[in-house]
């Protein structure tokens, strides 16, 4: 039988601390779910069959992730065991390895999901375990290991003695599982606890009393393992992915002056030598080319490509916008479902007027052409290559090559009119 490597992530708990009306897991950082980011890290691991794990206000996560992943239901909250028999039920009768996560750390690394299950597969562990290691007393499980670096089991934190608590290596809640296994482990399984839950933590010790291989991996990067509790905690990530994306931008030769005021989404692709300037906001999916300036507070929404030596200025936005090569968008324009030529000038307050109430329509413009300060081009609307707008311009019409287009009424002065 082929081999499977199928991921479990959990996501039916209240989290109450929060304090939301929405589930926890709907909640947006950087502008995407936490739940959506969690799967989105598994699949990009690799791994494609994904199940759910999902209760409290369910209708949301299905909502979010629609059909991508495959659903089990956890009506009652009876610990993290509990959860995983409800997916396991999925998978009787595979061979492989079962990825188990949490649905609420969303910034983690592909590559560490992906390292976990291929350092299991290599040394056959029947459960390798992502920790962290930590000089502060933290509140999590303590991993205690035999003489042989082996797990021999996952000591919770209000269970540990004084020898535990000083214990470095913590448990995550991230684990890689023989499937088989872990089919078996949780039959054994028990509730008699303080709080009459099922706790995954307790599989170890059962797979390491029967003799089998249990093993751990020391995460790198502290911050990408953090969970979200409560605002505060989805604050401190949103923190984290910004740097970590803004960083890797400069290593790829961007300048980003103020790194913690430039906010650049997901998947976004910036060229060399372009210049980022403070409280710009990217969204996901632009692409801008190289040596263009950007900002200082400018907003590039989606589907915008911008090309080579693009100067877009301070308070501009610009959504589904393709610009050409030497464009400038200096100041104070609005810059929405157009095409714009190569150097081409936009003056200050230009307008492209590109919803009617009911539909958005397209505006282009021209190579070579300058469009004067405080213009509204009313889509849909084309402006020729050469074209040359008056300040002051409403366009409605067409303008073809070559031409100057002014569409204003003479001035005409009331004398004392104001007096009256």
């Amino acid at each position: 039988m082929a081999q499977d490597t199928i991921a479990i992530v959990m996501a039916a708990g209240k989290g109450t601390r929060m304090k939301s009306k929405k589930s926890k897991l709907v909640h947006k950082i950087y502008g995407k779910e936490i739940i959506k980011r969690a799967v989105e890290n598994v699949k990009r691991a690799g791994i494609d069959n994904i199940i759910v794990v999902v209760g409290y206000q369910k209708e949301q996560i299905e909502e979010v992730l629609k059909d991508s992943v495959t659903y089990a239901v956890q009506d009652e909250q009876l610990g993290t065991g509990h959860a995983v028999m409800k997916a396991a039920k999925l998978i009787e009768g595979r061979k492989g390895k079962v990825l188990v996560l949490n649905g609420d750390h969303p910034i983690m690394r592909p590559e560490t999901l992906k390292n976990l299950v291929d350092i299991s597969n290599k040394k056959q562990e029947s459960a390798t375990i992502l920790t962290m290691v930590h000089e502060n007393v933290l509140p999590y499980g303590k991993i205690i290991h035999d003489g042989e670096g082996k797990i021999k089991e996952i000591v919770e934190h209000k269970d540990c003695n004084d020898e535990q608590l000083n214990i470095k290596e913590v448990n995550l809640g991230m684990y890689c599982f023989d499937i088989e296994e872990l089919e078996k482990a949780l039959k054994e399984l028990k509730s008699n606890n303080a709080q009459n839950e099922y706790y995954l933590t307790d599989v170890i010790k059962i797979m390491y009393d029967k003799g089998l291989k249990t093993g751990s991996i020391v995460v790198s990067d502290n911050a990408e393992v953090l969970g979200i509790n409560d605002r505060m905690d989805l604050q401190v990530l949103t923190k984290a992915l910004q740097l970590r994306i803004n960083t890797q931008h400069m290593r790829n030769g961007v300048t980003i002056e103020d790194i913690n005021n430039t906010y650049i989404y997901d998947d976004v692709e910036i060229g060399i030598d372009t210049v980022i300037h403070p409280n710009t906001t990217i969204k996901t999916g632009v692409v801008i080319g190289e040596d263009c300036e950007i900002g200082p507070n400018a907003y590039i929404r989606e589907g915008c490509k911008l090309s080579n030596n693009v100067k877009i200025g301070s308070f501009v936005e610009v959504k589904k916008a393709i610009i050409g090569e030497g464009t400038k968008v200096p100041h104070l324009s609005y810059m929405g479902d157009c095409e714009i030529g190569s150097k081409t000038n936009i003056g200050c307050g230009t307008i492209t007027c590109n919803y009617d109430g009911f539909n958005k329509s397209k505006t282009i413009i021209g190579d070579n052409s300058f469009v004067g300060s405080n213009t509204n081009l009313v889509a849909p609307v084309t402006l020729g290559k050469n074209t040359f707008v008056a300040a002051g311009s409403t366009i409605t019409d067409d303008v073809p090559n070559d031409s100057l287009a002014i569409a204003r009424q003479r001035q005409t002065n009331k004398e004392g009119w104001n007096r009256k």
